[in-house]
Order: C-alpha cells, then sequence, then structure tokens
C-alpha cells in the first residue's frame, strides 16, 4: 500500500511580510494579517464538499469533484483544516498544519503564511483507505516574457510514478502525492520547492499523461498564457482524468 505524503518539516525561515513596516503603522489602521488559501476537491466521491478552518466554513458552497474556490481569506499559522461532505457537519477529515506563522523545522506539516498563496488539495490515501489533505505554497511571481508557470501533481492513488509531456512540456517519474520536480528535503528544501512551478511556452498544446510503462491514462487540450500561473493534476485512478487550475 502506498502511503500518501504529507509535508515534511522543513529547513530555514520564510516571512510572507515585513514585521518593521508593519509594526511602523498605528494598531488601527493595520491591514488585519491573513493567509491566501484555495481549496481543490481532488477526490473521486461523487459527494461535494466544504472546507473549514478550526469550526469557520470558509468555502461559501460545496465543491464537486475537480472543482475549486477562488483564494481566500484564511487563518494562518496553526490551523486545523477539516473536510465535511455535503450539507453533513461530521469531518471527513481533520488535520493540523503548522504550529507557527513562517516555514519552520517545527510544521510538520507546515501551515498557511501571512500573505502568501496556498493550494490545498483534497484527496484520497489511496483506493480503499480515508481521505487526507495536502498543502502547497503557491510562488506567483511572474515567469519571463512570452512564458507560463505550470505544476505537475500526480493525486491518482495507486497508478504509480506518472510523468506529464506535450509540446515542450516534459515531467517525469512524480509519485503519488508530490509535485513534480519537488525538493523534499536537503539544501534546495524551501516553502516553494515542496511544489515548484516550472515556465513553459505560453500557448495551446495538447497534455498527456502516462504510466512508467508508457500507458496513456489521459489527455487533455490546454491553453496556457503568457504570465499565468497553473497546477495540473491528476484525478481519479480506474480513470484518471487530468484537471487545469489556473492560480491568476
Amino acid at each position: 500500500m502506498k502511503k500518501l505524503l504529507i509535508l515534511p518539516a522543513a529547513l530555514g525561515l520564510l516571512s510572507g511580510c515585513n514585521k518593521a513596516n508593519y509594526l511602523d503603522v498605528n494598531a488601527s489602521q493595520r491591514p488585519p494579517l491573513a493567509a491566501n488559501v484555495r481549496f481543490v476537491n481532488a477526490r473521486t466521491v461523487s459527494t461535494p464538499v466544504n472546507f473549514w478552518t478550526f469550526t469557520t466554513q470558509v468555502t461559501s458552497s460545496p465543491l464537486a469533484p475537480g472543482q475549486f474556490s477562488t483564494y481566500l481569506s484564511t487563518q494562518y499559522g496553526n490551523v486545523q483544516i477539516n473536510l465535511t461532505e455535503g450539507s453533513g457537519s461530521s469531518y471527513k477529515v481533520s488535520q493540523q498544519f503548522g504550529n507557527s506563522a513562517t516555514f519552520s523545522a517545527s510544521g510538520g506539516p507546515n501551515g498557511p503564511i501571512p500573505d502568501f498563496f496556498h493550494t490545498v488539495f483534497a484527496v484520497r490515501k489511496n483506493k480503499s483507505a480515508a481521505d487526507s489533505l495536502i498543502l502547497f505554497y503557491d510562488n506567483l511571481a511572474a515567469p519571463a516574457a512570452g512564458k507560463a508557470k505550470l505544476r505537475f501533481v500526480n493525486l491518482s492513488p495507486d497508478t504509480g510514478a506518472l510523468n506529464l509531456s506535450g509540446d515542450g512540456v516534459s515531467f517525469r517519474d512524480v509519485a503519488y502525492g508530490r509535485a513534480a520536480n519537488s525538493a523534499i528535503s536537503g539544501e534546495k528544501l524551501s516553502a516553494y520547492s515542496l511544489g515548484p512551478f516550472e515556465e513553459v511556452a505560453a500557448g495551446s498544446r495538447s497534455l498527456q499523461v502516462t504510466t512508467a510503462a508508457g500507458q496513456v491514462l489521459a489527455t487533455a487540450a490546454a491553453a496556457f498564457q503568457e504570465g499565468k500561473a497553473y497546477t495540473v493534476f491528476t484525478q481519479g485512478t480506474a480513470t484518471v482524468r487530468l484537471v487545469i487550475l489556473p492560480h491568476n
């Protein structure tokens, strides 16, 4: 049975805001700090889901499989993210993220950072196991002229490592629960290395996802606009499909 990769502990510190500048402003005039999080239902169960931080529902309406929210202002630091189905109130998943407002070695897994952008996926650990959550930090800095930014995430349990290719796009051997070219330990580790974006030429192309043995599992037509960032993720096991998530 393959285990879902949950975000590891990290080295170093990253701050989402300039603390000195923030404290120079009178307390009554300071904008409230919040993390920006978008929520994605990458499960295959047909029942839509809502996301919560602690006891506060943050999605305004349930998300069907493959659907995602906009970036929502949510609590940062030590945050419990919960998942409910439909109009129900019982938690299908209740997972703690982080215990500080920065990306730190004690995060385990690290949580939302103020002023940063994040994506949280609801996924299956495997075909028979319970649901879980994965959090990525989204680096939305503009790419070079003529380029778009692309991230590929394998969220199809029990299919093994997957490849994504198509007209200048090539991501290989991406394990389940991982983003392509991610670094989860060592010298290259940072918040953004957990789910890095790669620059690709802007424009339209056909994408296909294949197994390590070369079997084509899914195809999709994609149009990547210059200056924009996208995540392409797989959904499903028996029947796999590609979902394209625009970030900006």
